[in-house]
Protein backbone atom coordinates (compact mmCIF):
# COMPACT_ATOMS: atom_id res chain seq x y z
CA UNK A 1 0.00 0.00 0.00
CA UNK A 2 1.07 3.88 -0.92
CA UNK A 3 0.64 6.37 1.55
CA UNK A 4 0.52 10.19 0.73
CA UNK A 5 3.39 11.70 2.16
CA UNK A 6 3.14 15.05 3.63
CA UNK A 7 5.17 17.69 4.78
CA UNK A 8 6.14 16.37 8.02
CA UNK A 9 9.85 18.54 7.86
CA UNK A 10 12.81 16.20 8.22
CA UNK A 11 10.67 13.58 10.37
CA UNK A 12 10.95 9.65 9.31
CA UNK A 13 6.96 8.81 8.20
CA UNK A 14 6.46 5.73 6.92
CA UNK A 15 5.29 6.18 2.87
CA UNK A 16 4.32 2.78 2.13
CA UNK A 17 4.30 -0.68 3.09
CA UNK A 18 3.87 -4.52 1.86
CA UNK A 19 3.41 -8.47 3.29
CA UNK A 20 7.67 -8.12 2.85
CA UNK A 21 8.66 -4.07 3.05
CA UNK A 22 8.19 -1.07 4.50
CA UNK A 23 9.20 2.40 2.60
CA UNK A 24 10.23 5.42 5.22
CA UNK A 25 10.41 8.70 3.66
CA UNK A 26 9.98 6.79 -0.07
CA UNK A 27 13.09 4.71 1.26
CA UNK A 28 12.19 0.61 0.76
CA UNK A 29 13.47 -1.66 3.67
CA UNK A 30 12.96 -5.50 3.17
CA UNK A 31 14.25 -6.24 7.39
CA UNK A 32 12.76 -5.55 10.43
CA UNK A 33 13.07 -1.51 11.80
CA UNK A 34 13.14 0.21 14.58
CA UNK A 35 11.31 4.39 13.63
CA UNK A 36 11.77 7.12 15.58
CA UNK A 37 10.49 10.51 14.16
CA UNK A 38 13.92 12.20 14.74
CA UNK A 39 16.90 9.31 14.64
CA UNK A 40 18.59 7.51 11.74
CA UNK A 41 16.01 4.42 10.72
CA UNK A 42 17.32 1.78 12.66
CA UNK A 43 17.63 -1.78 11.47
CA UNK A 44 16.15 -4.66 14.37
CA UNK A 45 18.30 -7.90 13.89
CA UNK A 46 15.19 -10.10 14.16
CA UNK A 47 13.24 -12.13 11.39
CA UNK A 48 10.30 -13.93 13.35
CA UNK A 49 8.39 -13.48 16.17
CA UNK A 50 9.73 -16.48 18.09
CA UNK A 51 13.28 -14.72 17.66
CA UNK A 52 12.19 -11.84 20.03
CA UNK A 53 14.38 -10.92 23.02
CA UNK A 54 14.35 -8.53 25.68
CA UNK A 55 17.68 -7.38 24.00
CA UNK A 56 15.59 -6.48 21.05
CA UNK A 57 13.55 -4.49 22.54
CA UNK A 58 15.85 -2.52 25.06
CA UNK A 59 17.47 -0.97 22.35
CA UNK A 60 14.31 1.52 22.25
CA UNK A 61 15.33 2.40 26.41
CA UNK A 62 17.90 5.02 25.24
CA UNK A 63 15.34 7.11 22.79
CA UNK A 64 13.06 7.35 25.79
CA UNK A 65 9.86 7.48 23.70
CA UNK A 66 6.63 7.45 25.21
CA UNK A 67 5.28 4.89 23.55
CA UNK A 68 6.12 2.04 21.78
CA UNK A 69 4.02 0.48 18.44
CA UNK A 70 4.81 -2.91 17.90
CA UNK A 71 3.96 -3.86 14.54
CA UNK A 72 4.26 -8.01 14.85
CA UNK A 73 3.57 -9.33 11.60
CA UNK A 74 0.65 -10.42 9.36
CA UNK A 75 -1.04 -11.33 12.60
CA UNK A 76 -1.40 -9.71 16.33
CA UNK A 77 0.88 -11.46 18.88
CA UNK A 78 1.37 -10.25 21.76
CA UNK A 79 4.91 -10.32 23.32
CA UNK A 80 5.92 -11.66 26.75
CA UNK A 81 6.12 -9.46 29.18
CA UNK A 82 9.94 -10.15 30.09
CA UNK A 83 9.89 -9.50 27.00
CA UNK A 84 9.37 -5.83 27.24
CA UNK A 85 10.64 -5.23 31.22
CA UNK A 86 13.42 -2.83 30.39
CA UNK A 87 10.23 -0.42 28.45
CA UNK A 88 7.95 -0.96 31.34
CA UNK A 89 10.90 -0.20 33.90
CA UNK A 90 10.84 2.76 32.21
CA UNK A 91 7.53 3.63 32.15
CA UNK A 92 7.50 3.49 28.30
CA UNK A 93 4.58 1.77 27.07
CA UNK A 94 3.79 -1.09 24.86
CA UNK A 95 1.38 -0.96 22.18
CA UNK A 96 0.75 -4.60 20.13
CA UNK A 97 -1.06 -4.30 16.49
CA UNK A 98 -0.52 -6.15 13.21
CA UNK A 99 2.34 -4.28 11.22
CA UNK A 100 -0.05 -2.75 8.48
CA UNK A 101 -2.15 -0.93 11.57
CA UNK A 102 1.14 -0.38 13.26
CA UNK A 103 2.51 1.64 10.52
CA UNK A 104 -0.44 3.81 10.40
CA UNK A 105 -0.81 4.43 13.94
CA UNK A 106 2.82 5.43 13.85
CA UNK A 107 2.48 7.74 11.63
CA UNK A 108 -0.37 9.40 12.79
CA UNK A 109 1.29 9.92 16.49
CA UNK A 110 4.23 10.84 14.52
CA UNK A 111 2.09 13.82 12.71
CA UNK A 112 0.69 14.86 16.11
CA UNK A 113 4.50 15.59 17.84
CA UNK A 114 4.02 12.31 20.16
CA UNK A 115 7.52 10.43 21.45
CA UNK A 116 6.70 7.58 19.33
CA UNK A 117 8.66 4.46 18.52
CA UNK A 118 7.74 1.79 16.17
CA UNK A 119 9.39 -1.98 16.18
CA UNK A 120 8.34 -3.04 12.88
CA UNK A 121 8.54 -7.19 12.53
CA UNK A 122 9.36 -8.13 8.97
CA UNK A 123 9.72 -12.21 9.03
CA UNK A 124 12.00 -13.39 6.34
Amino acid sequence: MKLHQESSGALNTVTGYGADYVEINLVRHTGSLLVLPQAPVIPWPVSSFEQLSPELFAMLVDYAPEVVIFGSGERIRFPHPRLIAALTAKRIGVETMDFKAACRTYNILMAEGRKVAAALLIEA
